[in-house]
Protein backbone atom coordinates (compact mmCIF):
# COMPACT_ATOMS: atom_id res chain seq x y z
CA UNK A 1 0.00 0.00 0.00
CA UNK A 2 1.38 3.21 -0.77
CA UNK A 3 1.85 5.41 2.39
CA UNK A 4 -0.49 8.46 1.01
CA UNK A 5 -3.37 5.97 1.70
CA UNK A 6 -1.85 5.35 5.52
CA UNK A 7 -3.19 7.14 8.39
CA UNK A 8 -2.01 10.81 7.59
CA UNK A 9 1.70 11.52 9.07
CA UNK A 10 3.00 14.89 8.44
CA UNK A 11 6.02 17.55 8.95
CA UNK A 12 6.77 17.69 12.94
CA UNK A 13 5.06 15.08 14.02
CA UNK A 14 6.81 12.37 16.52
CA UNK A 15 6.68 8.75 15.64
CA UNK A 16 8.43 5.61 17.56
CA UNK A 17 10.24 3.01 15.67
CA UNK A 18 13.58 0.33 16.25
CA UNK A 19 16.27 1.15 14.72
CA UNK A 20 16.95 -1.89 12.15
CA UNK A 21 20.23 -0.63 10.11
CA UNK A 22 22.44 1.76 9.78
CA UNK A 23 22.71 4.35 6.69
CA UNK A 24 24.75 6.98 5.19
CA UNK A 25 25.70 10.66 6.32
CA UNK A 26 24.52 10.44 10.20
CA UNK A 27 21.31 8.28 9.25
CA UNK A 28 19.88 5.21 10.32
CA UNK A 29 16.77 3.05 8.87
CA UNK A 30 13.73 1.68 10.96
CA UNK A 31 9.93 0.94 9.81
CA UNK A 32 6.78 1.89 11.46
CA UNK A 33 4.24 -0.63 12.42
CA UNK A 34 2.89 -0.58 9.27
CA UNK A 35 6.27 -1.14 7.43
CA UNK A 36 6.77 2.75 6.50
CA UNK A 37 10.48 3.23 5.96
CA UNK A 38 11.95 5.86 7.85
CA UNK A 39 15.46 7.70 7.47
CA UNK A 40 16.49 8.87 10.97
CA UNK A 41 18.99 11.82 11.34
CA UNK A 42 21.10 11.53 14.45
CA UNK A 43 23.67 9.51 16.19
CA UNK A 44 22.27 6.41 16.77
CA UNK A 45 22.65 2.16 16.87
CA UNK A 46 21.11 -0.72 15.44
CA UNK A 47 18.51 -1.93 18.09
CA UNK A 48 17.94 1.40 19.29
CA UNK A 49 14.15 2.28 20.36
CA UNK A 50 13.85 6.16 19.41
CA UNK A 51 11.09 8.98 19.40
CA UNK A 52 11.71 11.14 16.19
CA UNK A 53 10.01 14.29 14.92
CA UNK A 54 9.10 13.78 10.91
CA UNK A 55 11.00 16.23 8.79
CA UNK A 56 9.71 15.59 5.42
CA UNK A 57 6.84 12.50 4.37
CA UNK A 58 7.84 11.74 0.80
CA UNK A 59 6.04 9.05 -1.53
CA UNK A 60 7.53 5.88 -0.09
CA UNK A 61 9.68 6.80 3.40
CA UNK A 62 9.65 9.54 5.17
CA UNK A 63 12.88 11.47 6.71
CA UNK A 64 13.26 12.26 10.27
CA UNK A 65 15.47 12.88 13.16
CA UNK A 66 15.42 11.69 16.80
CA UNK A 67 14.52 13.10 19.73
CA UNK A 68 14.88 10.94 21.99
CA UNK A 69 16.39 6.99 22.81
CA UNK A 70 13.61 5.68 24.95
CA UNK A 71 15.55 2.32 25.03
CA UNK A 72 19.20 2.09 23.70
CA UNK A 73 20.72 -1.11 21.91
CA UNK A 74 23.19 -3.35 23.28
CA UNK A 75 25.69 -2.32 20.76
CA UNK A 76 25.92 1.37 22.11
CA UNK A 77 29.12 1.84 24.58
CA UNK A 78 29.71 5.61 26.24
CA UNK A 79 31.87 7.43 24.03
CA UNK A 80 35.34 8.61 25.20
CA UNK A 81 35.94 11.80 23.47
CA UNK A 82 34.48 14.70 24.94
CA UNK A 83 33.76 16.01 21.39
CA UNK A 84 32.06 13.45 20.13
CA UNK A 85 28.47 14.06 18.18
CA UNK A 86 30.22 17.60 17.41
CA UNK A 87 33.25 16.26 15.55
CA UNK A 88 32.67 14.87 12.78
CA UNK A 89 35.16 12.77 12.85
CA UNK A 90 34.46 9.52 14.79
CA UNK A 91 30.90 9.10 14.35
CA UNK A 92 30.38 5.41 15.50
CA UNK A 93 32.43 6.00 19.09
CA UNK A 94 29.30 5.41 20.92
CA UNK A 95 29.10 1.76 18.99
CA UNK A 96 31.38 -1.37 20.20
CA UNK A 97 33.96 -1.72 18.05
CA UNK A 98 32.69 -5.48 17.82
CA UNK A 99 29.08 -4.36 16.55
CA UNK A 100 31.38 -1.43 14.21
CA UNK A 101 33.25 -4.72 12.36
CA UNK A 102 29.30 -6.24 11.75
CA UNK A 103 27.90 -2.77 10.87
CA UNK A 104 30.94 -2.46 8.41
CA UNK A 105 31.41 -6.32 7.07
CA UNK A 106 26.97 -6.19 6.36
CA UNK A 107 28.01 -2.80 4.49
CA UNK A 108 29.66 -4.28 1.87
CA UNK A 109 28.09 -7.42 1.84
CA UNK A 110 24.78 -4.87 0.92
CA UNK A 111 26.57 -2.82 -1.62
CA UNK A 112 28.19 -6.11 -3.42
CA UNK A 113 24.33 -7.38 -3.57
CA UNK A 114 21.93 -4.46 -3.99
CA UNK A 115 24.30 -2.54 -6.41
CA UNK A 116 26.61 -5.15 -8.15
CA UNK A 117 23.73 -8.00 -8.14
CA UNK A 118 26.15 -10.11 -6.73
CA UNK A 119 24.33 -13.25 -5.27
CA UNK A 120 25.92 -14.25 -1.59
CA UNK A 121 28.93 -12.53 -2.20
CA UNK A 122 31.80 -14.32 -0.47
CA UNK A 123 32.54 -11.56 2.24
CA UNK A 124 34.98 -12.50 4.76
CA UNK A 125 34.91 -10.98 8.49
CA UNK A 126 36.56 -7.70 8.78
CA UNK A 127 39.99 -7.44 9.47
CA UNK A 128 39.89 -5.75 12.77
CA UNK A 129 42.39 -2.74 13.93
CA UNK A 130 44.51 -4.52 17.15
CA UNK A 131 43.78 -1.24 18.92
CA UNK A 132 40.98 0.70 17.68
CA UNK A 133 42.49 4.55 19.10
CA UNK A 134 45.38 6.71 18.82
CA UNK A 135 45.95 4.18 15.38
CA UNK A 136 46.54 7.61 13.09
CA UNK A 137 50.04 8.31 11.41
CA UNK A 138 49.25 11.60 10.20
CA UNK A 139 46.28 14.35 11.82
CA UNK A 140 45.58 17.52 9.73
CA UNK A 141 44.29 20.27 12.52
CA UNK A 142 43.23 23.63 11.70
CA UNK A 143 43.35 26.92 12.43
CA UNK A 144 40.46 29.38 12.09
CA UNK A 145 39.51 33.29 13.53
CA UNK A 146 35.91 31.86 14.19
CA UNK A 147 35.84 29.33 17.07
CA UNK A 148 32.34 26.53 16.99
CA UNK A 149 30.89 27.10 20.05
CA UNK A 150 30.02 23.57 22.05
CA UNK A 151 26.49 23.14 22.79
CA UNK A 152 27.43 23.41 26.63
CA UNK A 153 28.56 27.30 25.80
CA UNK A 154 25.77 28.86 24.03
CA UNK A 155 23.91 29.23 27.60
CA UNK A 156 27.24 30.87 28.94
CA UNK A 157 27.38 34.90 29.50
CA UNK A 158 31.02 34.71 30.41
CA UNK A 159 33.15 32.11 27.91
CA UNK A 160 36.63 30.54 28.98
CA UNK A 161 37.97 30.53 25.76
CA UNK A 162 38.29 33.48 22.86
CA UNK A 163 35.75 33.22 20.34
CA UNK A 164 37.82 34.52 17.56
CA UNK A 165 40.90 31.81 18.05
CA UNK A 166 40.34 27.84 17.15
CA UNK A 167 43.11 25.16 16.49
CA UNK A 168 41.26 21.92 15.76
CA UNK A 169 38.63 20.13 13.54
CA UNK A 170 36.19 22.22 11.16
CA UNK A 171 32.60 21.79 11.69
CA UNK A 172 31.38 19.30 9.41
CA UNK A 173 30.01 21.04 6.53
CA UNK A 174 31.45 23.99 7.71
CA UNK A 175 35.20 25.60 5.85
CA UNK A 176 34.89 28.88 8.51
CA UNK A 177 34.42 27.37 11.92
CA UNK A 178 36.58 25.28 13.87
CA UNK A 179 36.55 23.08 16.88
CA UNK A 180 39.22 23.87 19.22
CA UNK A 181 40.33 20.64 20.06
CA UNK A 182 42.63 19.81 23.42
CA UNK A 183 42.40 16.08 22.60
CA UNK A 184 41.84 13.75 19.51
CA UNK A 185 41.65 9.64 20.35
CA UNK A 186 42.79 8.87 17.07
CA UNK A 187 45.87 10.91 17.35
CA UNK A 188 49.66 9.46 18.76
CA UNK A 189 50.36 10.70 22.26
CA UNK A 190 52.89 12.70 20.60
CA UNK A 191 50.56 14.24 18.52
CA UNK A 192 48.45 15.38 21.38
CA UNK A 193 51.63 16.88 23.18
CA UNK A 194 52.46 19.11 19.98
CA UNK A 195 48.78 19.83 19.70
CA UNK A 196 49.51 21.45 23.12
CA UNK A 197 52.46 23.26 22.33
CA UNK A 198 51.27 25.06 19.17
CA UNK A 199 48.59 26.34 20.85
CA UNK A 200 50.69 27.37 23.73
CA UNK A 201 52.99 29.07 21.67
CA UNK A 202 50.52 30.87 18.70
CA UNK A 203 49.01 32.17 21.46
CA UNK A 204 51.79 33.40 23.69
CA UNK A 205 52.66 35.22 20.47
CA UNK A 206 49.47 36.77 19.53
CA UNK A 207 49.68 35.40 16.01
CA UNK A 208 46.17 35.49 14.58
CA UNK A 209 44.64 32.85 12.53
CA UNK A 210 44.07 32.65 8.95
CA UNK A 211 40.26 33.43 7.75
CA UNK A 212 38.64 31.53 5.40
CA UNK A 213 36.10 34.41 4.85
CA UNK A 214 38.38 37.51 4.35
CA UNK A 215 41.82 35.48 3.03
CA UNK A 216 43.55 37.23 5.65
CA UNK A 217 45.89 35.82 8.58
CA UNK A 218 49.40 34.04 9.35
CA UNK A 219 48.48 30.65 10.44
CA UNK A 220 46.83 28.12 8.68
CA UNK A 221 46.87 24.17 9.45
CA UNK A 222 48.89 21.89 11.26
CA UNK A 223 49.92 18.89 10.22
CA UNK A 224 51.60 16.29 12.31
CA UNK A 225 52.80 13.01 10.78
CA UNK A 226 54.57 9.87 13.22
CA UNK A 227 56.67 6.93 12.04
CA UNK A 228 55.60 3.66 14.03
CA UNK A 229 58.59 1.80 13.11
CA UNK A 230 61.09 4.63 14.05
CA UNK A 231 59.26 6.80 16.13
CA UNK A 232 59.96 9.54 14.58
CA UNK A 233 57.75 12.40 14.49
CA UNK A 234 57.27 15.39 11.82
CA UNK A 235 55.83 18.79 12.52
CA UNK A 236 54.27 20.73 9.67
CA UNK A 237 53.20 24.29 10.41
CA UNK A 238 51.03 25.91 7.46
CA UNK A 239 51.68 29.84 7.02
CA UNK A 240 50.48 32.40 4.97
CA UNK A 241 54.35 33.72 5.08
CA UNK A 242 57.71 32.75 6.07
CA UNK A 243 58.96 34.63 9.03
CA UNK A 244 62.31 33.21 9.90
CA UNK A 245 62.43 34.82 13.89
CA UNK A 246 58.84 32.94 14.83
CA UNK A 247 59.74 30.02 12.64
CA UNK A 248 63.10 29.51 15.19
CA UNK A 249 61.26 30.22 18.18
CA UNK A 250 58.57 27.73 17.22
CA UNK A 251 61.05 25.52 17.11
CA UNK A 252 62.69 25.87 19.85
CA UNK A 253 59.67 26.02 21.71
CA UNK A 254 58.85 23.09 20.43
CA UNK A 255 62.32 21.06 20.82
CA UNK A 256 62.28 21.95 24.18
CA UNK A 257 59.00 20.30 24.77
CA UNK A 258 60.08 17.44 22.99
CA UNK A 259 63.14 16.49 24.68
CA UNK A 260 64.32 13.09 23.73
CA UNK A 261 61.71 12.56 20.03
CA UNK A 262 63.28 12.54 16.92
CA UNK A 263 61.77 14.93 15.21
CA UNK A 264 61.69 17.54 11.85
CA UNK A 265 60.12 20.41 11.68
CA UNK A 266 58.36 21.86 8.61
CA UNK A 267 57.12 25.38 7.63
CA UNK A 268 55.27 25.00 4.16
CA UNK A 269 54.06 28.42 2.79
CA UNK A 270 50.93 29.38 1.09
CA UNK A 271 48.88 32.49 -0.77
CA UNK A 272 46.57 30.42 -1.92
CA UNK A 273 42.66 31.02 -1.25
CA UNK A 274 42.14 27.87 -0.18
CA UNK A 275 42.40 26.00 2.84
CA UNK A 276 44.59 22.42 1.83
CA UNK A 277 47.21 21.69 4.35
CA UNK A 278 49.75 22.50 1.66
CA UNK A 279 52.03 24.65 0.64
CA UNK A 280 53.76 26.59 -2.86
CA UNK A 281 56.87 26.67 -0.44
CA UNK A 282 58.98 24.57 2.09
CA UNK A 283 61.24 25.47 4.85
CA UNK A 284 62.70 23.14 6.79
CA UNK A 285 63.53 24.24 10.35
CA UNK A 286 65.35 20.92 11.72
CA UNK A 287 65.79 17.08 10.65
CA UNK A 288 65.78 15.75 7.55
CA UNK A 289 62.36 17.14 5.96
CA UNK A 290 60.93 13.62 5.75
CA UNK A 291 60.49 10.36 8.46
CA UNK A 292 60.82 6.61 7.25
CA UNK A 293 58.33 4.11 8.13
CA UNK A 294 59.16 0.60 7.55
CA UNK A 295 56.27 -1.56 6.05
CA UNK A 296 57.15 -5.75 5.63
CA UNK A 297 60.68 -5.51 4.84
CA UNK A 298 60.55 -2.43 2.86
CA UNK A 299 61.27 1.71 4.42
CA UNK A 300 59.29 4.14 2.70
CA UNK A 301 60.50 8.01 2.96
CA UNK A 302 57.22 10.46 3.96
CA UNK A 303 57.72 13.84 2.90
CA UNK A 304 55.28 16.52 4.31
CA UNK A 305 52.87 16.31 1.20
CA UNK A 306 52.86 12.71 0.34
CA UNK A 307 50.50 10.52 0.56
CA UNK A 308 50.53 7.46 2.71
CA UNK A 309 48.11 5.13 4.59
CA UNK A 310 47.09 6.65 7.54
CA UNK A 311 46.98 3.59 9.61
CA UNK A 312 50.66 2.08 8.93
CA UNK A 313 49.82 -1.68 10.84
CA UNK A 314 46.44 -1.81 8.85
CA UNK A 315 48.24 -0.84 5.75
CA UNK A 316 50.07 -3.90 6.70
CA UNK A 317 47.62 -5.73 6.95
CA UNK A 318 45.95 -4.81 3.63
CA UNK A 319 49.11 -5.47 1.54
CA UNK A 320 49.28 -8.80 3.05
CA UNK A 321 46.26 -9.36 1.70
CA UNK A 322 46.70 -8.30 -1.46
CA UNK A 323 50.00 -10.11 -1.69
CA UNK A 324 47.92 -13.17 -0.82
CA UNK A 325 44.87 -13.20 -3.35
CA UNK A 326 46.96 -11.89 -5.94
CA UNK A 327 48.69 -15.88 -6.29
CA UNK A 328 51.69 -13.54 -7.91
CA UNK A 329 54.27 -16.49 -9.83
CA UNK A 330 57.55 -15.81 -10.49
CA UNK A 331 57.36 -15.01 -13.95
CA UNK A 332 54.13 -12.67 -13.57
CA UNK A 333 54.44 -9.52 -14.73
CA UNK A 334 52.25 -7.12 -13.33
CA UNK A 335 50.38 -3.66 -13.31
CA UNK A 336 49.85 -1.61 -10.25
CA UNK A 337 47.09 0.84 -11.28
CA UNK A 338 46.49 4.45 -9.00
CA UNK A 339 50.25 3.35 -7.48
CA UNK A 340 50.50 6.55 -5.74
CA UNK A 341 54.03 6.62 -4.01
CA UNK A 342 54.14 3.03 -4.55
CA UNK A 343 53.98 1.24 -1.25
CA UNK A 344 51.89 -1.61 -2.81
CA UNK A 345 53.81 -1.52 -5.90
CA UNK A 346 57.01 -2.27 -4.00
CA UNK A 347 55.83 -4.37 -1.05
CA UNK A 348 54.67 -6.91 -3.88
CA UNK A 349 58.15 -7.02 -6.15
CA UNK A 350 59.70 -9.47 -4.84
CA UNK A 351 56.94 -11.97 -5.62
CA UNK A 352 57.31 -11.30 -9.50
CA UNK A 353 59.33 -10.87 -12.44
CA UNK A 354 58.42 -7.21 -13.15
CA UNK A 355 55.55 -5.03 -11.52
CA UNK A 356 55.15 -1.23 -13.15
CA UNK A 357 53.27 1.05 -11.49
CA UNK A 358 50.84 4.15 -13.26
CA UNK A 359 50.08 7.22 -11.48
CA UNK A 360 48.70 10.35 -12.45
CA UNK A 361 50.43 12.91 -9.66
CA UNK A 362 54.08 13.31 -10.70
CA UNK A 363 55.04 14.03 -7.00
CA UNK A 364 53.54 10.48 -6.18
CA UNK A 365 55.55 9.32 -9.07
CA UNK A 366 58.62 10.58 -7.81
CA UNK A 367 58.78 9.78 -4.08
CA UNK A 368 57.75 5.85 -5.61
CA UNK A 369 61.31 6.25 -7.46
CA UNK A 370 62.81 7.54 -4.77
CA UNK A 371 61.28 4.85 -2.43
CA UNK A 372 62.91 1.64 -5.27
CA UNK A 373 66.18 3.31 -5.04
CA UNK A 374 65.95 3.93 -0.92
CA UNK A 375 65.13 -0.48 -1.11
CA UNK A 376 67.42 -1.36 -4.11
CA UNK A 377 64.45 -2.41 -5.60
CA UNK A 378 65.27 -3.08 -10.11
CA UNK A 379 61.89 -5.23 -11.19
CA UNK A 380 59.45 -1.72 -10.61
CA UNK A 381 59.21 0.93 -13.05
CA UNK A 382 56.86 3.64 -12.67
CA UNK A 383 55.35 6.05 -15.24
CA UNK A 384 53.60 8.95 -15.06
CA UNK A 385 49.63 8.43 -16.08
CA UNK A 386 46.24 9.65 -15.88
CA UNK A 387 45.01 6.80 -16.44
CA UNK A 388 41.38 7.29 -18.47
CA UNK A 389 44.44 7.76 -21.39
CA UNK A 390 45.50 4.36 -20.08
CA UNK A 391 44.94 2.69 -23.55
CA UNK A 392 47.14 5.40 -24.89
CA UNK A 393 49.89 4.10 -23.01
CA UNK A 394 49.89 0.54 -24.31
CA UNK A 395 52.31 1.38 -27.21
CA UNK A 396 55.10 2.51 -24.38
CA UNK A 397 53.95 -0.70 -22.05
CA UNK A 398 54.42 -3.42 -25.20
CA UNK A 399 57.79 -3.57 -24.22
CA UNK A 400 56.54 -5.72 -21.28
CA UNK A 401 55.04 -9.22 -21.04
CA UNK A 402 50.90 -8.86 -20.78
CA UNK A 403 49.93 -8.84 -17.19
CA UNK A 404 49.32 -11.71 -15.23
CA UNK A 405 47.58 -9.87 -12.31
CA UNK A 406 46.63 -6.27 -11.97
CA UNK A 407 46.22 -4.54 -9.12
CA UNK A 408 43.44 -1.87 -8.64
CA UNK A 409 43.84 1.01 -6.13
CA UNK A 410 41.13 3.80 -7.21
CA UNK A 411 39.67 6.64 -5.19
CA UNK A 412 36.28 6.97 -3.91
CA UNK A 413 34.48 7.13 -7.32
CA UNK A 414 36.09 4.66 -8.65
CA UNK A 415 37.62 3.56 -12.03
CA UNK A 416 37.69 5.50 -14.58
CA UNK A 417 35.17 3.87 -17.07
CA UNK A 418 37.87 4.15 -19.76
CA UNK A 419 40.70 2.66 -17.39
CA UNK A 420 38.09 -0.10 -16.47
CA UNK A 421 37.68 -1.34 -19.97
CA UNK A 422 41.01 -1.36 -20.49
CA UNK A 423 41.76 -3.41 -17.90
CA UNK A 424 39.52 -5.99 -18.81
CA UNK A 425 40.74 -5.93 -22.36
CA UNK A 426 44.27 -7.09 -20.97
CA UNK A 427 42.44 -10.21 -19.82
CA UNK A 428 45.21 -10.64 -16.81
CA UNK A 429 44.46 -13.84 -14.98
CA UNK A 430 43.72 -12.49 -11.71
CA UNK A 431 42.21 -8.72 -10.91
CA UNK A 432 43.09 -7.31 -7.25
CA UNK A 433 40.71 -4.14 -6.65
CA UNK A 434 41.50 -2.61 -3.60
CA UNK A 435 39.04 -0.43 -2.83
CA UNK A 436 37.85 2.28 0.15
CA UNK A 437 34.25 2.47 -1.34
CA UNK A 438 31.69 -0.52 -1.52
CA UNK A 439 29.31 1.00 -3.91
CA UNK A 440 32.35 1.87 -6.39
CA UNK A 441 33.54 -1.64 -5.95
CA UNK A 442 30.42 -3.24 -6.50
CA UNK A 443 29.76 -0.88 -9.78
CA UNK A 444 33.44 -1.92 -11.25
CA UNK A 445 33.49 -5.66 -9.95
CA UNK A 446 29.56 -6.05 -11.96
CA UNK A 447 31.52 -4.77 -14.92
CA UNK A 448 34.51 -7.27 -14.43
CA UNK A 449 32.66 -10.27 -14.20
CA UNK A 450 30.70 -9.39 -16.98
CA UNK A 451 33.37 -10.22 -19.28
CA UNK A 452 33.96 -13.21 -17.93
CA UNK A 453 35.62 -13.16 -14.48
CA UNK A 454 34.66 -14.33 -11.19
CA UNK A 455 34.34 -12.54 -7.73
CA UNK A 456 36.45 -15.32 -5.22
CA UNK A 457 36.81 -13.33 -2.45
CA UNK A 458 36.52 -10.10 -0.72
CA UNK A 459 38.68 -8.97 2.82
CA UNK A 460 37.49 -6.05 4.39
CA UNK A 461 39.96 -3.71 6.72
CA UNK A 462 38.90 -1.53 9.25
CA UNK A 463 41.52 1.45 8.49
CA UNK A 464 39.55 3.69 10.19
CA UNK A 465 38.08 2.25 13.95
CA UNK A 466 34.94 4.82 14.98
CA UNK A 467 34.39 6.01 11.41
CA UNK A 468 32.37 4.39 8.63
CA UNK A 469 35.10 4.15 6.56
CA UNK A 470 36.34 0.69 5.21
CA UNK A 471 38.65 -0.81 3.09
CA UNK A 472 38.35 -3.91 0.88
CA UNK A 473 40.51 -6.25 -1.02
CA UNK A 474 38.76 -7.90 -3.77
CA UNK A 475 39.89 -10.74 -6.04
CA UNK A 476 38.41 -11.59 -9.28
CA UNK A 477 39.88 -14.49 -11.58
CA UNK A 478 39.58 -14.68 -15.27
CA UNK A 479 37.00 -18.12 -15.59
CA UNK A 480 36.38 -17.23 -19.66
CA UNK A 481 39.13 -16.73 -22.54
CA UNK A 482 37.12 -13.64 -24.09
Amino acid sequence: MDITEQPKLKRDDIIELRITDQAEKDQCFGRLENGMGVMVSGMLAVGDLVSAKIKKVRQRYIEAFVVEVLEPSPDRTEPLCSYFGVCGGCKLMHIRYEAQLQYKQKKVKDALEHLGDFVAPPVTAVSACADPFHYRNKIEFSFSNMRYLLPEELSMEKLDRPKDFALGFHTPGNFEKVIDIDYCYLAKESMNRLLKLTREFVIANALVPYSARAHTGYLRNLVVRFSENREEVMVNLVTSWYDEDIMQRYRAHLESGMEGVKMTILNNVTSRLNTVATGDEEFTLSGDGYITERLGNHDFRISANSFFQTNSSQAEVLYNATLEVGDLKAEDTVFDLYCGTGTITLYLANYCRQIIGLEVVESSINDARSNALLNGITNAEFYKVDLKDFQALLGTLERYDNPGVIITDPPRAGMQPKALATMIRLRPRRIVYVSCNPASLARDGKEICAHGYTLLSVQPVDMFPHTSHIESVACFERTSPF
